[in-house]
């Protein structure tokens, strides 16, 4: 597992950075304080305080981390 921040700050990235993660079948959790919802719910996602990062945490390891890391670059903030 690895745990990265997002930002996720506008409706069209919540849209992409959704449709980015659901062509992998592995899990994905945001977790923002004590809330941790799944990241392929654009529903849960709304539910959340979208005006500062969130911690994405991505269940996968190797080479498809590798892939997913690079899918999900335009969205990862330092």
């Amino acid at each position: 597992m690895k745990t990265v921040k997002v930002s996720l700050n506008s409706i069209d990235k919540v849209k992409t950075f959704v449709n980015d993660i659901n062509r992998f079948d592995f899990d994905f959790d945001l977790v923002s304080g004590r809330y941790v919802i799944d990241a392929k719910s654009i529903m849960g996602i709304f539910s959340l305080d979208l005006s500062k990062p969130i911690d994405l945490n991505i269940h996968a390891d190797g080479d498809k981390l590798t892939e997913v890391m690079s899918v999900l670059k335009p969205y990862i903030v330092d």
